[in-house]
């Protein structure tokens, strides 16, 4: 649980320095977003998903 929690603020560092960062890139990427086809954020997702697992696998294997 404790590294699950670690995982989840990690993620909203990342998430905090783009918005907080760089607001005009975080409004383009998520215009280019919206434009984008389903089939290819599902297909993004789930390769970003298999490298999260491959990541946590090599480090804590």
């Amino acid at each position: 649980m404790q590294d699950f929690l670690a995982a989840i603020g990690l993620v909203l560092v990342i998430e905090g320095l783009v918005y907080g960062g760089f607001p005009a890139l975080a409004r383009k990427l998520a215009t280019e977003v919206l434009s984008m086809p389903e089939n290819v954020l599902r297909i993004g997702g789930l390769i970003a998903i298999a490298i999260g697992v491959g990541i946590v696998w090599l480090v804590r294997g």
